[in-house]
């Protein structure tokens, strides 16, 4: 996963950050929750939705009828979105077969050739 330097730098500052900091960062957006949990919830508007500018990551809690509960659950999610934007993979340096693999790989190659002769040469009437 390729990520704009800028936008990995701006997830590892947000990851130094506390709870608060963190939120204060974020723009928290309220917004009323479908599915099961009944009448309570779907009257109040318990989801939260915390979008990281800088980063551009955006996550959703909608699980619970709490709204505390579920901003507690979105504040995760977004820390662990932070996490995977920081991943820098490993570079991957590309590799030639040793001449001894490369003999050994043409010489089954052969036999399973000489094989599947055989096998045309039996059916012969």
């Amino acid at each position: 996963m390729n990520v704009d330097p800028a936008r990995r730098q701006a997830a590892l500052d947000a990851l130094a950050l506390d709870d608060d900091a963190l939120l204060k960062a974020c723009e928290v957006e309220y917004f009323i929750a479908s599915g099961p949990g009944g009448q309570h919830r779907n009257t109040t508007a318990s989801g939260v939705r915390l979008t990281h500018p800088p980063t551009s990551l955006s996550v959703t809690g909608t699980e619970r009828r709490s709204q505390l509960q579920n901003k507690g659950a979105a504040l995760e999610r977004l820390r662990e979105g932070l996490k995977l934007l920081t991943f820098v993979p490993k570079k991957r340096h590309k590799t030639k077969p040793t001449k001894g693999s490369q003999r050994r790989r043409l010489d089954t190659k052969k036999r399973e050739g000489e094989k599947k002769a055989q096998r045309s040469k039996k059916g012969v009437w």
